[in-house]
């Protein structure tokens, strides 16, 4: 059963999506609905409201920071990740995750099933479809990637279209590909990370796929160790290149106008945390 869940989340809305309007200060949580054949139900709606909270750091969802959505944003909590999703933008504007090295482990014995699919607990009208990515010339791109799912489950919730953004092909295969990478490295070093991706909307001419599914510019992931209270955040070009920025996290704030980590303290938030070199296939 799907169900509607009011949970206040001190939203304000985001930047880079001018004149649409602002954001009221409610997010809605919806569950997911019944699994497809073969695989166990989704947790219940209370459940997932529960199970949700310690997927951020201090049981603190990200905020946005500059009112410019109207009251078209849903939250939505999986298994093993919580998407903030737009529908104005038709993609996600935040994905959170707490990877540890228990989860990767398991991670590691799922084989991946690619089954793309459209979010059906969002309302028809915010949702984006298969139809929208069909000979776009762009690749269906993860922000929680399944490489990170834990169970077959939590995989193929990764694979809803309320995780995808519009990414440059060679951007999400190569680049993102070993920024997702590094950040598994990352956590196998620290052993417990929260972990924040997100697409960046820049500039006043924006692409939109079918004319319905905003591109983003630009792609981040912010990670933080929740031990030394240390954060930072890779961003890069929606674009062919391998190109990227280690950022502090205010700096990302500034660029992608959501506070992803509102508990980190101010100077934590000034200072970014040495990130480790994705590993690009075919460079030495």
């Amino acid at each position: 059963m799907k169900k509607l869940l009011a949970i206040a989340l001190a939203l304000i809305g985001l930047g880079g999506l001018g004149g649409l309007g602002s954001l009221g200060s409610f997010g809605s949580w919806l569950a997911s609905g019944p699994a497809p054949g073969g695989l166990p139900a989704i947790s219940s709606a209370h459940a997932q409201t529960t199970e949700c909270l310690p997927l951020f750091h201090e049981q603190t969802p990200p905020a946005l920071t500059r009112p410019a959505l109207q009251a078209s944003t849903v939250g939505l909590c999986y298994d093993a990740f919580a998407v903030m999703y737009s529908g104005v933008s038709r993609t996600p504007l935040w994905s959170a995750e707490r990877l540890t090295r228990d989860s990767l482990a398991r991670a590691k014995e799922v084989k991946r099933e690619d089954n793309f699919h459209a979010e059906t607990a969002l309302p028809e009208s915010y949702r984006a479809e298969l139809s929208d990515y069909a000979r776009s010339g762009y690749d269906r791109g993860h922000m929680s990637p399944a490489a990170d799912m834990p169970t077959r489950q939590a995989q193929h919730q990764s694979f809803s279209l309320a995780n995808i953004i519009p990414q440059n092909r060679h951007n999400n295969q190569v680049l993102w590909s070993a920024i997702e990478g590094a950040t598994r490295h990352l956590t196998n070093q620290r052993g417990e990370l929260f972990v924040v991706t997100g697409p960046i909307f820049e500039g006043d001419k924006l692409e939109r796929l079918n004319g319905r599914v905003l591109v983003p510019t630009h792609v981040f992931k912010a990670v933080l160790d929740p031990a030394t209270q240390e954060a930072a955040a890779w961003i890069a070009p929606n674009a062919d290149g391998d190109v990227y920025d280690v950022v502090s996290i205010a700096e990302l704030e500034k660029r992608a106008h959501i506070d992803v980590f509102p508990k980190l303290p101010a100077s934590a938030k000034q200072k970014a945390m040495r990130l480790p070199e994705p590993r690009i296939r075919g460079r030495k």
